[in-house]
């Protein structure tokens, strides 16, 4: 049996600086190593979007991954954009492309962090677009600690496949972002929040895996984290 075959979004800064004067791609190794981990062959993506075919041909499962920036307001219906929205918009229009491929093929695909929010926004959801501005009293979800560390639990709703994955109500996670899921669609389900109420995770019941979780379980904090990966690769691997 060969492994599944895990795609997993980069990161890109189409103007260089930093790694390169160029432009480039870039990935943490903990993404890849957590799917190589679970038993799946984690493949890199460029952000072509003329590959997308090719790419469904050859996945089994997609991991969209977070980034230094932000889904397109446009995208969720928004008139007008906050100050603090970044754009790449070369990446979001590839993982767009690939996304909506993924789910008419029904894939399984785990959105995290900012690829939480795309697929939420794919499935019909909308976000705040700033956190601070948008939820009166809400917890440091850019903690001040190291993304290695917890910043705060969520609360997981029994019933879901969030928590048939990861068997408990309470999971301490670490937290990067500064937008959240706001409102969701009948057809998606809620399947955790933080303490201030804010969302985070989505999951589509109409798909044999579509979750998304707004923390970086690739570190693997906690059990839970490492149980995600391997209930993606889990669902890769499963053909019939």
């Amino acid at each position: 049996m060969r492994r599944p075959v895990i795609g997993i979004t980069a990161d890109s800064e189409e103007q260089g600086g930093g790694y390169s004067a160029l432009p480039w791609y870039a990935l943490r190794h903990n993404y890849c190593d957590a799917v190589t981990a679970a038993g799946g062959l984690a493949v890199i993506l460029p952000h072509d979007v003329t590959t997308v075919p090719d790419v469904l041909d050859l996945i089994d499962g997609l991991l969209i991954t977070g980034g230094a920036f932000d889904v397109d307001p446009a995208l969720f219906g928004a008139t007008s954009r906050h100050h603090s929205v970044v754009l790449k918009q070369r990446r979001t229009a590839f993982e767009l492309a690939l996304l909506k491929g993924v789910l008419t093929r029904d894939l399984p695909v785990l959105g995290i962090c900012g690829g939480q929010q795309l697929l939420a926004v794919a499935l019909g959801a909308t976000l705040h677009q700033h956190i601070p501005d948008a939820v009166p009293g809400a917890l440091a979800h850019e903690q001040p600690n190291p993304r290695t560390e917890a910043g705060h639990n969520v609360t997981v709703v029994p019933g879901t496949l969030l928590h048939s994955i990861v068997g408990q109500t309470t999971v301490a996670v670490n937290s990067a972002h500064h937008q959240a899921v706001a409102t969701v669609p009948d057809t998606l389900v809620v399947n955790a929040r933080a303490a201030d109420g804010v969302i985070e995770g989505i999951e589509d019941p109409q798909g044999r895996f579509r979750l998304g979780v707004q923390w970086h379980p690739e570190y693997h904090i906690t059990p839970a984290d490492t149980a995600l990966f391997t209930a993606l690769v889990a669902a890769a691997g499963d053909r019939s």
